[in-house]
């Protein structure tokens, strides 16, 4: 429960600050477009930089010290904005160093609180952690967008940062209140597999995660999946207000409320996720989540007609898109931490993410580029058929053959 709230809290500073960051670039530094493109980009280069870093070090250290580090550390960094406005002192440079910093700790916090869950819950009941840590992002991805403006213009850009900052403090105190004991020697001696316990070198380290994945056929399934939906779904990074403002004109306010819904499809996700596993099974409920998530993508290209019909469209693609990703995502990591030795464990999620985050922005590229050249409503309609067909990954693979979690984790858990 400490770790829910702290988590919760940490959560919605952190969509707020990722909202928060380029408010202030644009209305009190008066920023440019192509430096809040440079501010974006800084904003997801932590993951490719230092992903299997982050990784290692997750794995080396007790977990809940880094969760608590990372914190006060975001709220340090988010501090020194409102006292250089202050001293009239803000400028673009200090907002890239602080986003580049504080995403690098929101990284690590990232790795080591999946990697931490094991620890404080039994692997039966992973399913129900990970889906009220799921609600924790539904709920900051609905609330902080919307926490995150008004706090702009009622208090100033700078003052909000403020709040934001001590939002995480209050993270780190509810982290620092768990008194479980974590044994890092003890993660040692429980592996099963056959790498080295003490590898030499760090880069050695790093590839183990790696390893993991690409060697396990049911997290190769998963990495294959999530990255096909990354790349092709990262189409949508720079098509999607486009498509539905110049092509369906509809409103920015309109626009908002849409996006608004994919925090409402994952709160229903969440509180879904584990009845439907206990009704179908996990290899179906995995696959008919991607299925399911993939054939929602074409209600975008399919929106037309009237602006209020198709809002309709893209209010369900948001709605029943989120919520059959987030049904998949909390089966999938809890899968992950089941069948991954502890001692590997936060290598192989700092795999994962960089996996994921590698091809974002590449597919992102691409998708603008082809909408260029084919067409808006052409390219998203491609984004469409290319994440449909990640669930090809999952239906070739030992994936469709997982019954109950605590069968699959027995039968699928890494051997040497």
């Amino acid at each position: 429960m400490k770790l829910w709230v702290g988590q919760t809290i940490s959560e919605l500073g952190s969509r707020i600050t990722r909202d928060g960051l380029p408010l202030a670039a644009v209305i009190v530094l008066g920023a440019a477009p192509a430096q809040m493109g440079l501010l974006a980009a800084i904003g997801s280069a932590p993951v490719l930089l230092l992903g299997l870093v982050a990784g290692v070090w997750v794995d080396r250290l007790r977990r809940r010290p880094i969760l608590i580090v990372a914190d006060l550390g975001r709220a340090a960094l988010l501090a020194t904005i409102p006292l250089a406005a202050a001293l009239g002192t803000l400028g673009i440079g200090q907002l890239y160093l602080v986003t580049a910093l504080a995403g690098s700790l929101t990284l690590f916090f990232d790795v080591a609180y999946e990697s931490y869950l094991p620890s404080l819950v039994e692997r039966e009941n992973m399913v129900e952690g990970n889906s009220k840590l799921a609600l924790s992002g539904s709920v900051a991805e609905f609330a902080g967008p919307t926490l995150a403006g008004f706090l702009v213009q009622t208090l100033t850009a700078p003052i909000a940062i403020l709040f934001y900052a001590l939002s995480f403090i209050v993270s780190a105190v509810s982290v620092a209140l768990i008194r479980k004991a974590e044994d890092p020697l003890q993660r040692d001696s429980q592996a099963p597999v056959s790498f080295s316990p003490h590898p030499s070198s760090l880069r050695r380290e790093a590839l183990e995660g790696l390893q993991v994945l690409l060697n396990q056929p049911v997290l190769r399934a998963f990495a294959a999946n999530s990255g096909t939906r990354s790349f092709f779904g990262n189409f949508l990074a720079g098509l999607y207000g486009l498509y539905a403002i110049r092509v369906l004109g509809l409103g920015p306010a309109a626009l908002g409320v849409i996006i608004a819904m994919g925090g409402v499809g994952d709160l229903l996700g969440a509180l879904l996720a584990a009845r439907l596993v206990r009704r179908a099974g996990l290899g179906e409920t995995l696959i008919g989540a991607s299925v399911t998530n993939g054939l929602i993508g074409f209600l975008l290209p399919l929106a037309g007609g009237l602006p209020i019909l198709a809002a309709a469209f893209l209010v369900a693609g948001q709605l029943f898109g989120d919520m059959a990703r987030t049904i998949y995502d909390i089966h999938a990591v809890s899968l992950r931490q089941a069948i991954t030795p502890d001692r590997l464990l936060g290598r192989t999620n700092a795999s994962m993410q960089l996996l994921t985050a590698g091809v974002g922005p590449m597919g992102a590229l691409v998708g603008g580029i082809l909408g260029q050249a084919i067409g808006v409503r052409q390219a998203i309609f491609v984004s469409a058929l290319g994440s449909s067909l990640a669930c090809l990954w999952l239906i070739f693979s030992p994936v469709r053959k997982l019954a109950r979690p605590e069968v699959a984790s027995s039968k699928a858990r890494l051997q040497g």
